[in-house]
Protein backbone atom coordinates (compact mmCIF):
# COMPACT_ATOMS: atom_id res chain seq x y z
CA UNK A 1 0.00 0.00 0.00
CA UNK A 2 1.21 3.50 -0.92
CA UNK A 3 -0.22 6.71 0.53
CA UNK A 4 -0.91 9.23 -2.23
CA UNK A 5 -2.68 12.48 -3.06
CA UNK A 6 -4.95 12.93 -6.07
CA UNK A 7 -5.01 16.41 -7.60
CA UNK A 8 -8.13 16.85 -9.76
CA UNK A 9 -8.18 19.21 -12.72
CA UNK A 10 -10.83 21.56 -11.33
CA UNK A 11 -9.11 24.03 -8.97
CA UNK A 12 -12.18 24.11 -6.69
CA UNK A 13 -12.28 20.32 -6.29
CA UNK A 14 -10.49 19.16 -3.15
CA UNK A 15 -7.22 17.29 -3.20
CA UNK A 16 -7.89 13.87 -1.74
CA UNK A 17 -5.72 11.39 0.07
CA UNK A 18 -5.95 7.77 -1.01
CA UNK A 19 -4.11 4.49 -0.89
CA UNK A 20 -2.92 2.73 -4.03
CA UNK A 21 -1.97 -0.91 -4.10
CA UNK A 22 -1.38 -1.91 -7.71
CA UNK A 23 -1.07 -0.53 -11.22
CA UNK A 24 -4.83 -0.54 -11.72
CA UNK A 25 -5.23 1.83 -8.76
CA UNK A 26 -2.80 4.31 -10.34
CA UNK A 27 -4.61 4.04 -13.66
CA UNK A 28 -8.01 4.54 -12.03
CA UNK A 29 -6.74 7.68 -10.28
CA UNK A 30 -5.63 9.32 -13.55
CA UNK A 31 -8.18 7.73 -15.89
CA UNK A 32 -5.88 5.65 -18.08
CA UNK A 33 -2.27 4.70 -18.81
CA UNK A 34 0.15 6.40 -16.45
CA UNK A 35 3.23 8.52 -17.11
CA UNK A 36 5.59 9.55 -14.29
CA UNK A 37 6.69 13.15 -13.75
CA UNK A 38 9.42 13.44 -11.12
CA UNK A 39 9.88 16.35 -8.74
CA UNK A 40 13.16 15.39 -7.03
CA UNK A 41 13.34 18.45 -4.76
CA UNK A 42 10.07 17.39 -3.11
CA UNK A 43 10.90 13.68 -3.20
CA UNK A 44 7.76 12.88 -5.19
CA UNK A 45 6.60 11.47 -8.48
CA UNK A 46 3.37 12.66 -10.07
CA UNK A 47 1.52 10.28 -12.33
CA UNK A 48 -0.63 11.70 -15.10
CA UNK A 49 -2.54 10.20 -18.03
CA UNK A 50 0.00 9.20 -20.66
CA UNK A 51 -2.31 10.18 -23.53
CA UNK A 52 -3.93 13.15 -21.79
CA UNK A 53 -2.83 15.72 -24.37
CA UNK A 54 -3.94 13.56 -27.30
CA UNK A 55 -7.30 12.96 -25.64
CA UNK A 56 -7.77 16.66 -24.91
CA UNK A 57 -7.99 16.27 -21.13
CA UNK A 58 -8.35 19.56 -19.23
CA UNK A 59 -5.30 21.47 -18.02
CA UNK A 60 -4.36 20.69 -14.42
CA UNK A 61 -3.12 24.07 -13.19
CA UNK A 62 -2.21 22.88 -9.69
CA UNK A 63 -0.13 19.93 -10.92
CA UNK A 64 1.48 21.97 -13.71
CA UNK A 65 2.47 24.94 -11.52
CA UNK A 66 3.85 22.58 -8.87
CA UNK A 67 5.99 20.91 -11.53
CA UNK A 68 7.07 24.17 -13.15
CA UNK A 69 7.99 25.75 -9.82
CA UNK A 70 10.23 22.87 -8.72
CA UNK A 71 11.48 21.80 -12.18
CA UNK A 72 12.41 25.03 -14.00
CA UNK A 73 13.50 23.24 -17.18
CA UNK A 74 9.87 22.15 -17.70
CA UNK A 75 8.57 25.74 -17.75
CA UNK A 76 7.00 26.79 -21.03
CA UNK A 77 7.92 23.45 -22.61
CA UNK A 78 5.22 21.09 -21.40
CA UNK A 79 1.96 21.12 -19.49
CA UNK A 80 0.12 18.59 -17.39
CA UNK A 81 -3.47 17.64 -18.13
CA UNK A 82 -6.00 15.43 -16.42
CA UNK A 83 -5.96 14.37 -12.79
CA UNK A 84 -2.57 13.79 -11.16
CA UNK A 85 -1.58 11.24 -8.52
CA UNK A 86 1.31 12.22 -6.23
CA UNK A 87 3.37 9.55 -4.45
CA UNK A 88 6.87 9.39 -2.97
CA UNK A 89 9.77 8.71 -5.29
CA UNK A 90 10.56 5.07 -6.03
CA UNK A 91 12.71 3.02 -3.71
CA UNK A 92 15.75 0.99 -4.84
CA UNK A 93 13.44 -1.69 -6.25
CA UNK A 94 11.55 0.83 -8.36
CA UNK A 95 8.43 0.65 -6.20
CA UNK A 96 6.58 3.83 -5.26
CA UNK A 97 6.77 5.01 -1.68
CA UNK A 98 4.36 7.04 0.45
CA UNK A 99 4.13 10.73 -0.32
CA UNK A 100 6.31 12.46 2.30
CA UNK A 101 4.13 13.67 5.17
CA UNK A 102 5.39 17.26 4.98
CA UNK A 103 4.57 17.41 1.25
CA UNK A 104 1.08 15.98 1.81
CA UNK A 105 0.54 18.57 4.55
CA UNK A 106 1.77 21.42 2.35
CA UNK A 107 -0.37 20.46 -0.65
CA UNK A 108 -3.61 19.33 0.95
CA UNK A 109 -4.02 21.14 4.27
CA UNK A 110 -5.25 24.70 4.78
CA UNK A 111 -2.59 27.29 5.48
CA UNK A 112 -1.52 30.82 4.75
CA UNK A 113 1.38 31.34 2.36
CA UNK A 114 3.56 34.19 1.16
CA UNK A 115 5.83 34.70 -1.84
CA UNK A 116 9.35 35.89 -1.11
CA UNK A 117 11.59 37.36 -3.77
CA UNK A 118 15.34 37.58 -4.24
CA UNK A 119 16.50 40.36 -6.54
CA UNK A 120 19.70 40.33 -8.58
CA UNK A 121 22.89 41.32 -6.73
CA UNK A 122 21.25 41.10 -3.30
CA UNK A 123 21.51 37.97 -1.10
CA UNK A 124 18.42 38.86 0.97
CA UNK A 125 14.89 37.54 0.50
CA UNK A 126 12.15 40.18 0.46
CA UNK A 127 8.41 39.89 1.02
CA UNK A 128 5.36 42.10 0.94
CA UNK A 129 2.06 41.93 2.77
CA UNK A 130 0.23 39.78 0.22
CA UNK A 131 -0.77 36.36 1.57
CA UNK A 132 -2.58 33.42 0.00
CA UNK A 133 -4.94 30.91 1.61
CA UNK A 134 -3.91 28.24 -0.85
CA UNK A 135 -0.41 26.90 -1.55
CA UNK A 136 -1.16 26.58 -5.26
CA UNK A 137 -2.36 30.18 -5.54
CA UNK A 138 0.93 31.30 -3.99
CA UNK A 139 2.81 29.11 -6.51
CA UNK A 140 1.04 30.82 -9.39
CA UNK A 141 1.93 34.27 -8.09
CA UNK A 142 5.51 33.19 -7.47
CA UNK A 143 5.81 32.01 -11.07
CA UNK A 144 4.12 35.15 -12.45
CA UNK A 145 6.48 37.33 -10.42
CA UNK A 146 9.53 35.43 -11.63
CA UNK A 147 8.42 35.57 -15.27
CA UNK A 148 7.27 39.20 -15.29
CA UNK A 149 9.55 41.11 -12.91
CA UNK A 150 12.95 41.47 -14.53
CA UNK A 151 14.68 42.34 -11.23
CA UNK A 152 13.57 39.02 -9.67
CA UNK A 153 16.31 36.42 -9.63
CA UNK A 154 14.42 33.79 -7.64
CA UNK A 155 11.17 33.27 -5.72
CA UNK A 156 10.04 30.97 -2.95
CA UNK A 157 6.75 30.15 -1.28
CA UNK A 158 6.85 30.07 2.51
CA UNK A 159 4.25 29.61 5.24
CA UNK A 160 3.16 32.72 7.14
CA UNK A 161 4.09 32.37 10.78
CA UNK A 162 1.63 32.80 13.63
CA UNK A 163 3.70 35.83 14.75
CA UNK A 164 3.17 37.46 11.37
CA UNK A 165 -0.56 36.73 11.55
CA UNK A 166 -0.71 38.37 14.96
CA UNK A 167 0.98 41.46 13.52
CA UNK A 168 4.21 41.04 15.46
CA UNK A 169 6.54 40.75 12.49
CA UNK A 170 7.57 43.60 10.24
CA UNK A 171 6.77 42.21 6.78
CA UNK A 172 8.63 44.95 4.92
CA UNK A 173 11.97 43.81 6.30
CA UNK A 174 14.00 41.18 4.47
CA UNK A 175 13.16 37.62 5.41
CA UNK A 176 15.72 35.67 7.40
Amino acid sequence: MVRALRIPTEPDDPITELEVFQLEDYQAAVGGWIEPVDIPELGVTMYVHEEGLVLGLPFNSRAAFLWWYFVPEARQKAMLVGPALVVGQPDRNGDSTDIPAHVAEMLARPGIWRVEIKVFDDPKWYRNQATYDDYFEALVWAMVTLERWTAAEDVRVVPVTSEELAGGANVTEPAA
